[in-house]
Protein backbone atom coordinates (compact mmCIF):
# COMPACT_ATOMS: atom_id res chain seq x y z
CA UNK A 1 0.00 0.00 0.00
CA UNK A 2 2.70 2.61 1.17
CA UNK A 3 4.70 1.44 -2.33
CA UNK A 4 1.52 2.13 -4.37
CA UNK A 5 0.77 5.63 -2.60
CA UNK A 6 4.48 6.79 -3.23
CA UNK A 7 4.31 5.41 -7.01
CA UNK A 8 1.36 7.47 -7.83
CA UNK A 9 2.72 10.35 -5.42
CA UNK A 10 6.06 10.20 -7.93
CA UNK A 11 3.64 9.57 -10.98
CA UNK A 12 1.48 13.20 -10.00
CA UNK A 13 4.37 14.81 -9.24
CA UNK A 14 5.86 13.80 -12.67
CA UNK A 15 2.59 15.06 -14.57
CA UNK A 16 2.72 18.25 -12.65
CA UNK A 17 6.33 19.28 -13.77
CA UNK A 18 5.68 18.13 -17.43
CA UNK A 19 2.60 20.83 -16.96
CA UNK A 20 4.51 23.33 -15.78
CA UNK A 21 6.94 22.86 -18.55
CA UNK A 22 3.79 22.84 -21.34
CA UNK A 23 2.71 26.17 -19.69
CA UNK A 24 6.14 27.93 -20.01
CA UNK A 25 6.70 27.00 -23.37
CA UNK A 26 3.53 28.43 -24.35
CA UNK A 27 3.78 31.66 -22.24
CA UNK A 28 7.34 31.81 -23.20
CA UNK A 29 8.16 29.16 -26.40
CA UNK A 30 11.93 30.93 -26.74
CA UNK A 31 12.89 30.52 -23.00
CA UNK A 32 16.43 30.98 -22.85
CA UNK A 33 16.79 31.62 -26.46
CA UNK A 34 16.16 30.16 -29.94
CA UNK A 35 17.63 26.70 -30.66
CA UNK A 36 19.86 25.93 -33.84
CA UNK A 37 17.94 25.01 -36.59
CA UNK A 38 18.86 20.88 -36.68
CA UNK A 39 22.01 20.15 -39.13
CA UNK A 40 23.90 21.51 -42.61
CA UNK A 41 22.22 20.57 -45.49
CA UNK A 42 23.51 17.64 -47.62
CA UNK A 43 27.01 18.98 -49.53
CA UNK A 44 25.38 18.98 -52.94
CA UNK A 45 22.35 21.41 -51.89
CA UNK A 46 23.48 24.91 -52.44
CA UNK A 47 24.00 27.88 -51.81
CA UNK A 48 25.58 27.38 -48.15
CA UNK A 49 23.51 29.60 -46.26
CA UNK A 50 25.28 32.07 -44.16
CA UNK A 51 25.02 35.18 -42.06
CA UNK A 52 26.02 37.99 -39.96
CA UNK A 53 24.25 39.10 -37.19
CA UNK A 54 23.84 42.77 -34.59
CA UNK A 55 26.80 41.38 -32.31
CA UNK A 56 28.81 39.80 -34.67
CA UNK A 57 28.93 43.07 -36.74
CA UNK A 58 29.61 44.63 -33.68
CA UNK A 59 32.45 42.51 -32.78
CA UNK A 60 35.66 44.89 -33.58
CA UNK A 61 34.90 47.22 -30.76
CA UNK A 62 32.17 45.00 -28.61
CA UNK A 63 33.61 41.54 -28.92
CA UNK A 64 30.72 38.64 -29.39
CA UNK A 65 30.13 35.77 -26.81
CA UNK A 66 28.65 32.24 -26.44
CA UNK A 67 25.14 33.99 -26.03
CA UNK A 68 25.42 35.88 -28.94
CA UNK A 69 25.31 33.06 -31.09
CA UNK A 70 21.23 33.38 -30.51
CA UNK A 71 20.72 35.60 -32.72
CA UNK A 72 22.59 33.26 -34.96
CA UNK A 73 19.68 30.64 -34.17
CA UNK A 74 17.01 32.85 -34.37
CA UNK A 75 17.88 33.37 -37.87
CA UNK A 76 17.58 29.80 -38.48
CA UNK A 77 14.24 29.36 -36.92
CA UNK A 78 13.33 32.37 -39.37
CA UNK A 79 15.04 31.07 -42.26
CA UNK A 80 14.10 27.35 -41.12
CA UNK A 81 18.03 26.48 -42.38
CA UNK A 82 21.22 26.02 -40.94
CA UNK A 83 23.61 28.66 -41.25
CA UNK A 84 26.95 26.95 -42.80
CA UNK A 85 28.92 30.17 -42.44
CA UNK A 86 28.83 32.46 -39.41
CA UNK A 87 30.58 36.10 -40.57
CA UNK A 88 31.58 38.64 -38.13
CA UNK A 89 33.75 41.52 -38.44
CA UNK A 90 37.46 42.18 -36.93
CA UNK A 91 39.75 45.53 -37.54
CA UNK A 92 43.53 45.46 -36.59
CA UNK A 93 43.29 48.38 -34.57
CA UNK A 94 41.03 47.07 -32.11
CA UNK A 95 41.56 42.84 -32.41
CA UNK A 96 45.08 42.62 -32.08
CA UNK A 97 44.21 38.67 -31.76
CA UNK A 98 42.44 36.00 -33.70
CA UNK A 99 39.95 34.89 -31.23
CA UNK A 100 40.23 31.01 -31.05
CA UNK A 101 37.15 30.69 -28.47
CA UNK A 102 35.15 32.44 -30.80
CA UNK A 103 36.23 30.17 -33.50
CA UNK A 104 35.55 27.16 -31.43
CA UNK A 105 31.79 28.29 -30.56
CA UNK A 106 31.14 28.70 -34.11
CA UNK A 107 32.79 25.29 -35.24
CA UNK A 108 30.67 23.64 -32.66
CA UNK A 109 27.38 24.55 -33.68
CA UNK A 110 28.13 23.25 -37.18
CA UNK A 111 29.35 26.26 -39.12
CA UNK A 112 32.40 27.33 -40.48
CA UNK A 113 34.10 30.54 -39.11
CA UNK A 114 34.55 33.50 -41.83
CA UNK A 115 36.10 36.88 -40.38
CA UNK A 116 36.03 39.80 -42.49
CA UNK A 117 39.64 41.26 -41.44
CA UNK A 118 39.79 44.95 -41.94
CA UNK A 119 42.91 47.17 -41.97
CA UNK A 120 41.74 50.11 -40.24
CA UNK A 121 40.52 51.70 -37.04
CA UNK A 122 36.57 50.91 -37.40
CA UNK A 123 36.04 53.35 -34.69
CA UNK A 124 36.94 56.40 -37.28
CA UNK A 125 33.92 57.11 -39.93
CA UNK A 126 34.68 56.01 -43.28
CA UNK A 127 35.83 58.23 -45.81
CA UNK A 128 38.09 59.75 -43.07
CA UNK A 129 41.68 58.91 -44.35
CA UNK A 130 43.82 56.72 -41.57
CA UNK A 131 47.73 57.43 -42.67
CA UNK A 132 48.46 54.59 -40.49
CA UNK A 133 47.17 51.73 -42.64
CA UNK A 134 47.85 53.13 -46.17
CA UNK A 135 48.51 50.29 -48.58
CA UNK A 136 51.98 51.28 -48.54
CA UNK A 137 52.41 50.73 -44.92
CA UNK A 138 51.17 46.69 -45.08
CA UNK A 139 53.54 46.62 -48.35
CA UNK A 140 56.48 47.06 -46.73
CA UNK A 141 55.71 45.55 -43.54
CA UNK A 142 54.87 47.83 -40.73
CA UNK A 143 51.74 45.50 -39.76
CA UNK A 144 53.46 42.40 -39.85
CA UNK A 145 53.86 41.82 -36.06
CA UNK A 146 50.16 41.42 -36.04
CA UNK A 147 49.77 39.25 -39.25
CA UNK A 148 52.54 36.74 -37.84
CA UNK A 149 50.43 36.49 -34.21
CA UNK A 150 47.11 35.59 -36.22
CA UNK A 151 48.58 33.45 -38.43
CA UNK A 152 50.18 31.73 -35.12
CA UNK A 153 46.77 31.96 -33.46
CA UNK A 154 44.82 30.60 -36.59
CA UNK A 155 47.40 27.71 -36.86
CA UNK A 156 46.79 26.92 -33.24
CA UNK A 157 43.31 26.49 -33.58
CA UNK A 158 43.41 24.13 -36.34
CA UNK A 159 39.89 24.58 -37.92
CA UNK A 160 39.14 26.08 -40.97
CA UNK A 161 38.63 29.64 -41.04
CA UNK A 162 37.58 31.90 -43.92
CA UNK A 163 39.20 35.41 -43.87
CA UNK A 164 37.76 37.89 -46.03
CA UNK A 165 40.04 40.65 -46.07
CA UNK A 166 39.93 43.92 -47.01
CA UNK A 167 36.24 43.95 -48.89
CA UNK A 168 34.89 46.05 -51.16
CA UNK A 169 38.21 47.99 -52.26
CA UNK A 170 36.94 48.48 -55.68
CA UNK A 171 34.85 51.31 -53.49
CA UNK A 172 35.92 54.43 -51.88
CA UNK A 173 34.52 55.03 -48.47
CA UNK A 174 37.57 52.48 -46.84
CA UNK A 175 41.25 53.27 -46.08
CA UNK A 176 42.29 50.04 -48.37
CA UNK A 177 40.62 51.47 -51.05
CA UNK A 178 43.00 52.15 -53.98
CA UNK A 179 41.20 55.54 -54.64
CA UNK A 180 41.69 56.82 -51.15
CA UNK A 181 43.83 57.46 -48.28
CA UNK A 182 46.78 58.43 -50.76
CA UNK A 183 46.66 54.84 -51.84
CA UNK A 184 47.89 54.51 -55.40
CA UNK A 185 47.19 52.02 -58.54
CA UNK A 186 48.46 48.11 -58.18
CA UNK A 187 49.15 48.52 -54.48
CA UNK A 188 45.93 46.20 -53.21
CA UNK A 189 47.17 43.34 -54.96
CA UNK A 190 50.51 43.85 -53.28
CA UNK A 191 49.22 44.39 -50.19
CA UNK A 192 47.22 40.95 -50.26
CA UNK A 193 49.64 38.93 -51.77
CA UNK A 194 52.07 40.53 -48.83
CA UNK A 195 49.56 39.33 -46.08
CA UNK A 196 48.81 36.11 -47.28
CA UNK A 197 52.57 34.94 -47.44
CA UNK A 198 53.19 36.23 -43.79
CA UNK A 199 50.12 34.54 -42.07
CA UNK A 200 50.80 31.61 -44.06
CA UNK A 201 54.49 31.37 -43.28
CA UNK A 202 53.34 31.61 -39.52
CA UNK A 203 51.93 28.24 -39.98
CA UNK A 204 48.24 29.25 -41.00
CA UNK A 205 47.92 27.34 -43.83
CA UNK A 206 44.34 26.63 -42.85
CA UNK A 207 42.63 29.66 -43.96
CA UNK A 208 40.64 30.05 -46.96
CA UNK A 209 41.22 33.67 -48.54
CA UNK A 210 38.21 35.40 -50.00
CA UNK A 211 38.60 38.06 -52.48
CA UNK A 212 35.88 40.42 -52.05
CA UNK A 213 34.72 43.82 -54.38
CA UNK A 214 31.94 45.36 -54.19
CA UNK A 215 29.08 45.34 -57.07
CA UNK A 216 30.09 47.31 -59.81
CA UNK A 217 33.74 46.82 -62.06
CA UNK A 218 35.40 44.08 -61.18
CA UNK A 219 38.85 45.43 -60.67
CA UNK A 220 41.10 42.89 -62.69
CA UNK A 221 44.25 45.26 -61.73
CA UNK A 222 43.44 44.78 -58.27
CA UNK A 223 42.82 40.97 -58.47
CA UNK A 224 46.20 39.39 -56.56
CA UNK A 225 46.55 36.15 -58.57
CA UNK A 226 44.37 32.60 -59.23
CA UNK A 227 47.10 30.93 -57.00
CA UNK A 228 46.24 33.72 -54.40
CA UNK A 229 42.52 33.16 -54.05
CA UNK A 230 40.44 30.73 -52.56
CA UNK A 231 37.20 32.11 -53.12
CA UNK A 232 35.15 34.98 -55.18
CA UNK A 233 33.02 37.38 -52.45
CA UNK A 234 30.73 40.01 -53.81
CA UNK A 235 29.05 42.19 -51.87
CA UNK A 236 26.31 44.65 -52.15
CA UNK A 237 23.15 46.68 -50.90
CA UNK A 238 20.13 47.56 -52.33
CA UNK A 239 19.36 50.60 -50.38
CA UNK A 240 16.32 51.90 -52.16
CA UNK A 241 15.13 55.28 -52.27
CA UNK A 242 16.41 56.09 -48.82
CA UNK A 243 19.91 55.16 -49.16
CA UNK A 244 23.44 55.25 -51.38
CA UNK A 245 22.58 55.71 -55.10
CA UNK A 246 18.39 56.44 -53.87
CA UNK A 247 16.84 54.53 -56.32
CA UNK A 248 15.60 50.75 -56.08
CA UNK A 249 18.37 48.32 -57.66
CA UNK A 250 16.66 45.11 -58.45
CA UNK A 251 19.30 42.16 -57.82
CA UNK A 252 19.89 41.26 -61.61
CA UNK A 253 20.77 44.91 -62.81
CA UNK A 254 23.04 45.46 -59.43
CA UNK A 255 24.59 42.06 -59.37
CA UNK A 256 24.15 40.30 -62.84
CA UNK A 257 26.98 41.66 -64.65
CA UNK A 258 29.53 41.65 -61.79
CA UNK A 259 28.62 37.77 -60.72
CA UNK A 260 29.82 36.99 -64.77
CA UNK A 261 32.97 39.10 -64.62
CA UNK A 262 33.42 37.75 -61.18
CA UNK A 263 33.11 34.29 -62.80
CA UNK A 264 35.72 34.41 -66.02
CA UNK A 265 38.27 36.28 -63.51
CA UNK A 266 38.94 32.35 -62.15
CA UNK A 267 36.53 30.40 -63.45
CA UNK A 268 37.48 27.09 -61.37
CA UNK A 269 37.26 28.83 -57.94
CA UNK A 270 33.41 29.39 -56.02
CA UNK A 271 31.78 32.41 -55.83
CA UNK A 272 30.57 33.78 -52.36
CA UNK A 273 27.56 36.65 -52.51
CA UNK A 274 29.52 37.82 -48.82
CA UNK A 275 27.31 40.54 -47.68
CA UNK A 276 24.21 41.32 -48.85
CA UNK A 277 20.85 42.48 -48.24
CA UNK A 278 18.10 44.90 -49.25
CA UNK A 279 15.88 47.40 -47.82
CA UNK A 280 11.86 47.55 -48.19
CA UNK A 281 12.03 51.69 -48.89
CA UNK A 282 11.14 51.77 -52.61
CA UNK A 283 9.72 48.61 -53.94
CA UNK A 284 9.19 44.83 -53.58
CA UNK A 285 11.86 43.36 -51.04
CA UNK A 286 10.21 40.42 -51.93
CA UNK A 287 10.57 40.65 -55.48
CA UNK A 288 14.37 41.41 -55.01
CA UNK A 289 14.87 38.42 -52.60
CA UNK A 290 13.02 36.02 -55.37
CA UNK A 291 15.55 37.50 -57.90
CA UNK A 292 18.24 36.58 -56.03
CA UNK A 293 17.31 33.26 -55.71
CA UNK A 294 16.58 33.44 -59.35
CA UNK A 295 20.19 34.41 -60.34
CA UNK A 296 21.83 31.57 -58.08
CA UNK A 297 20.06 28.87 -59.38
CA UNK A 298 21.23 29.76 -63.06
CA UNK A 299 24.81 30.18 -61.56
CA UNK A 300 25.74 27.04 -59.92
CA UNK A 301 29.15 28.27 -59.29
CA UNK A 302 27.75 30.61 -56.56
CA UNK A 303 28.17 28.04 -53.79
CA UNK A 304 27.83 30.47 -50.88
CA UNK A 305 25.23 33.03 -49.90
CA UNK A 306 25.73 35.34 -46.46
CA UNK A 307 23.35 37.79 -45.42
CA UNK A 308 23.24 40.62 -43.77
CA UNK A 309 20.75 40.76 -40.92
CA UNK A 310 21.01 43.79 -38.93
CA UNK A 311 19.46 46.56 -38.07
CA UNK A 312 21.80 49.39 -39.20
CA UNK A 313 21.21 52.30 -42.14
CA UNK A 314 17.61 50.21 -42.52
CA UNK A 315 16.19 46.98 -41.39
CA UNK A 316 18.33 44.41 -43.80
CA UNK A 317 17.04 41.27 -42.08
CA UNK A 318 14.81 38.87 -43.57
CA UNK A 319 12.21 39.12 -41.06
CA UNK A 320 11.43 43.07 -42.17
CA UNK A 321 8.16 42.32 -43.61
CA UNK A 322 6.05 38.62 -43.29
CA UNK A 323 6.59 38.94 -47.57
CA UNK A 324 10.20 38.72 -47.52
CA UNK A 325 10.54 36.02 -44.89
CA UNK A 326 8.32 34.15 -46.71
CA UNK A 327 10.36 34.85 -50.09
CA UNK A 328 13.68 33.86 -48.22
CA UNK A 329 12.12 30.72 -47.45
CA UNK A 330 10.60 29.85 -50.56
CA UNK A 331 13.72 31.23 -52.45
CA UNK A 332 16.22 29.14 -50.34
CA UNK A 333 14.19 25.65 -50.99
CA UNK A 334 13.90 26.12 -54.73
CA UNK A 335 17.42 27.09 -55.48
CA UNK A 336 17.96 23.74 -53.50
CA UNK A 337 15.50 21.91 -55.17
CA UNK A 338 14.07 21.13 -51.67
CA UNK A 339 10.05 20.32 -52.06
CA UNK A 340 9.71 20.30 -48.25
CA UNK A 341 11.72 21.15 -45.23
CA UNK A 342 10.45 20.96 -41.30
Amino acid sequence: MTRSFSTISALLLVALVGLVAVQGDVLDPWRGGPEPWGTAPSAERRPVLGVTTEALARNAFDAWEADDLEEVNAFEQAARSHAGIVMWFADWESTRDFDAEQAHLVAARGSRPEISWEPWDSRIPTGVPQPRYRLSTIIRGDHDALLRRWGRQIAAYGGSVRVRFAHEMNGTWYPWAERANGNRPGEFARAWRHVRRVVRAAGATNVEWVWCPVTGRVPVEMFPGREEVDVLGLSGFNGGTELFSLRWRPFPDAFGDTLTELHALAPALPVELSEISSTERGGSKARWIEDMFDEVARRPYVRSLVWFDVVKETDWRITSSPQALAAFREGLRRVRGITGER
